[in-house]
C-alpha cells in the first residue's frame, strides 16, 4: 500500500439528458472516463464548487438539487495519480440538471464529454464512478454515506 500524504475535498456531479444518459467526461490527467469530478477550492462551499467544476469541465451551467451522497471509503476514494502523488478524496456527489450553456471540450482536464446509457458505460472508467451511477438511480431521500 502506498502511504497517502494528504485528504482533499472533492466534488462530483450527475447530470442526466432528457433520455436519462449521463454525462462522462474523458479525463486528461488519467485518460479515463468519469462522472465531472474536481477539487474544493478554499473559502468555496461544496455547492459552489460543484457548480464552478461542471462550467469549467463542459460549458454547462447547472442547478444543484440532490446530494446523493459523501464517498471516503479508503478502497475506492485513495487514488494515485500518474505523477505519483497519492490522495485521499472525501466526495460529495450531488444531481445537478443543466440551466444553460452549451456542451464543450472547455478545458485542458478534459478530453472528451458524451452521454452514455446508464447501462452502456465504457470500460475505462474511474473505479468509484459505477457506485456513485447506481447510487443515483437509486430512488430514495435519504443520501449515501459510502
Amino acid at each position: 500500500m502506498v502511504e497517502v500524504k494528504e485528504i482533499r475535498p472533492g466534488v462530483a456531479i450527475v447530470i442526466f439528458n432528457k433520455e436519462r444518459e449521463v454525462l462522462l467526461q474523458k479525463r486528461a490527467d488519467v485518460n479515463l472516463w468519469g462522472i465531472p469530478s474536481g477539487h474544493v477550492e478554499p473559502g468555496e462551499t461544496v455547492k459552489n464548487a460543484a457548480i464552478r467544476e461542471v462550467f469549467e469541465e463542459t460549458g454547462l451551467q447547472v442547478k444543484i438539487f440532490r446530494l446523493i451522497g459523501v464517498y471516503s471509503d479508503p478502497v475506492s476514494q485513495i487514488f494515485q495519480y500518474p505523477n505519483g502523488t497519492v490522495t485521499h478524496f472525501v466526495t460529495c456527489c450531488f444531481q445537478a440538471e443543466v440551466v444553460a450553456g452549451e456542451l464543450t471540450v472547455a478545458s485542458p482536464e478534459t478530453l472528451d464529454l458524451r452521454y452514455f446509457p446508464c447501462d452502456r458505460l465504457p470500460a475505462d472508467i474511474l473505479k468509484m464512478h459505477p457506485l456513485w451511477l447506481a447510487d443515483a438511480l437509486t430512488p430514495t431521500v435519504q443520501s449515501f454515506i459510502r
